[in-house]
């Protein structure tokens, strides 16, 4: 099938954004896809004035990559308590459900009911990578399961990783996802319910609180600070940032923390994770609490 000039002028375009990760003057932002070699979910974020056939962009993503079985477009931003998008199914299979591999991990999930974002991989393990034997790990917003699993795969002699998580089927699939990376009985504890309802249980119990909630996640500072053991630990702390001048809003917001508590902080990190909007930033801020 040949597209037509606009059609394929979009194309062209998606294939840059999907290879540069790059804004256009269409200003399209993604071209994800979840999934394996033997089945995967394409999704696509299409400009509202774009006035070409989303369905031939659908058809010809099918062409190009035959492991994808269905395609996505985003029509909403995520909203909600379970922080989702809406989608429309543009073509193919209308089960979305998939396993997605990343760094030696499997994760089932279907998009459209849980939050999973493929472009965070590097993230997570840049996060695995720092825990150390013996820990005890709280993951806020813990979703299927990738923080958590990352760390195990990462440093098998953790103590324990808390995994607390509201939407009921991302639960679901994290304790899936516990099984199919055949992790040990008890090492990983995915709880079912609100962060400010389950964590008081774990005040005083953690070595580190993983917090990969970035809109809202500074109303749950203090619960994180409290999560730690008395003589300290660290925190990483996800939220936005403007291009000028990225961390001195989330900084601020830990020393408010912080200091409400009668507690002590040296950051440790800044990094910018992922562009979220035009010279805004998804940003972490790893910073250890005395």
């Amino acid at each position: 099938m040949k597209l037509s000039g606009k059609i394929s002028k979009f194309f062209d375009i998606f294939k840059q954004i999907f290879s540069r990760n790059q804004e256009t003057k269409f200003k399209v932002k993604s071209f994800d896809i979840i999934g394996s070699r033997e089945k995967a979910v394409a999704i696509i974020e299409v400009p509202e004035n774009f006035k070409g056939d989303v369905g031939e962009i659908a058809s010809e993503i099918l062409k190009r990559h035959k492991n994808v079985k269905s395609v996505l477009r985003k029509v909403s931003e995520r909203k909600g308590k379970y922080r989702l998008r809406e989608y429309e199914l543009v073509l193919g299979s209308n089960n979305t459900e998939v396993v997605h591999k990343e760094y030696g991990c499997l994760f089932k999930l279907d998009p459209r009911k849980v939050y999973f974002s493929p472009r965070e991989a590097t993230e997570r393990q840049r996060i695995a990578s720092q825990v150390k034997a013996g820990e005890t790990v709280m993951v806020m917003f813990s979703g299927i399961a990738p923080y958590p699993i990352q760390i195990l795969k990462k440093q098998p002699k953790v103590k324990k990783v808390i995994a607390v998580e509201i939407n009921p089927d991302a639960v679901k699939y994290a304790i899936e996802n516990i099984k199919l990376n055949k992790i040990e009985e008890g090492k990983i504890v995915p709880i079912l319910g609100d962060v400010k309802e389950i964590c008081p249980r774990f005040y005083g119990l953690c070595d580190r609180v993983v917090m990969p909630l970035p809109l809202g996640a500074e109303d749950y500072l203090d619960i994180a600070i409290r999560c730690l053991k008395k003589e300290g630990g660290i925190i990483h702390f996800y939220n936005w940032g403007k291009e000028e001048d990225p961390y001195t809003n989330a900084i601020n917001l830990i020393s408010k923390a912080t200091k409400k508590l009668d507690r002590n902080y040296e950051i440790l990190n800044e990094r910018k994770v992922l562009p979220y909007a035009p010279r805004v930033y998804k940003i972490c801020i790893d910073f250890k609490v005395f």
